[in-house]
């Protein structure tokens, strides 16, 4: 499989156009985190080094072709003394698969809290995937091979009451990433897509459903590094229609809230009573 570095590096084909690489994969779609990753790298192309991105908002429009290399057109919608926008379109064969606004800041000094990282165990305490055989594997791990995801059992999750649906992981890159605090924003942006819609399915194991991201919000609240253990804290607060809302925080292992996500899900059932 094509490494996140490779995903990431992105030809610059104009000013403002960009064009990602056709990467290896299993799926008959293209991921959706890769193409909100590529989409990012192209907006953070096109702001100076003083503004770094805190929150992008995409919709997942058409199913992408990962057969085919996307194209990322760039509009700089605005540039401020303290926060620039920028918004980025992906195509694929002359139609638009992937719209995202991209708001950038130059950093301010204010109020501070976070919320705490709720317990759970030590991801060195939970299965490592790469251990076992390959055939013992679904095929999520053997897609996703560079990352290392362990997921917190059931019985270990902290329950908030009220909450229909929670799921937690761990996760980090396996190998060592470039130093440049970009590209672990934009790799997060690619691994925020992976795992959360499963939130949604927690109350509903025995159900077979089509899932889907159908857009996709981020907020970036404090560094961190993608290399190196992040919890996914995920709950899916509503379902209904064919859909289905989660969320997630991302604490990094100290327990500082790093990021947080908000997306929509299809979550239509093939079997219909």
């Amino acid at each position: 499989m094509s490494s996140i570095e490779e995903i990431l590096e992105l030809e610059r084909l104009e000013k403002d156009i960009f064009r990602g690489i056709v990467a290896d994969t299993m799926l008959t779609r293209t991921f959706g985190g890769q193409v909100a990753g590529q989409a990012l790298v192209s907006a953070v192309r096109t702001v100076e080094e003083q503004y770094r991105v805190h929150s992008l908002h995409g919709y997942f429009l058409r199913p992408g072709n990962p057969t085919i290399p996307t194209v990322f057109l760039v509009d700089r919608i605005r540039d401020g003394r303290s926060f620039c926008t920028r918004r980025v379109t992906g195509v694929q064969d002359g139609q638009a698969i992937f719209t995202m606004s991209a708001s950038f800041h130059v950093g301010d000094i204010g109020i501070e809290h976070e919320d705490q990282m709720p317990p759970v165990p030590n991801p060195e305490d939970l299965p490592d995937t790469s251990e076992m055989m390959s055939e013992e594997l679904s095929w999520e791990f053997r897609e996703w091979a560079d990352w290392d995801l362990r997921f917190v059992p059931e019985d270990k999750v902290t329950r908030r009451k009220g909450v229909p649906a929670q799921q937690q992981v761990w996760f980090r890159y396996r190998g060592t990433l470039p130093e440049d605090p970009v590209f672990h924003v934009c790799t997060l942006a690619y691994m925020s897509d992976m795992t959360l819609l499963g939130s949604a399915k927690v109350p509903h194991p025995d159900e077979d459903i089509q899932q889907a991201s159908l857009d996709h919000a981020l907020w970036f609240m404090r560094p961190f590094r993608a290399d190196e253990w992040l919890l996914y804290d995920q709950s899916s607060p509503s379902a209904g229609f064919g859909r289905a809302l989660t969320q997630g925080r991302i604490f990094d292992r100290s327990g500082n809230l790093v990021a947080a996500v908000v997306q929509e899900g299809l979550t239509r059932l093939l079997r219909q009573d």
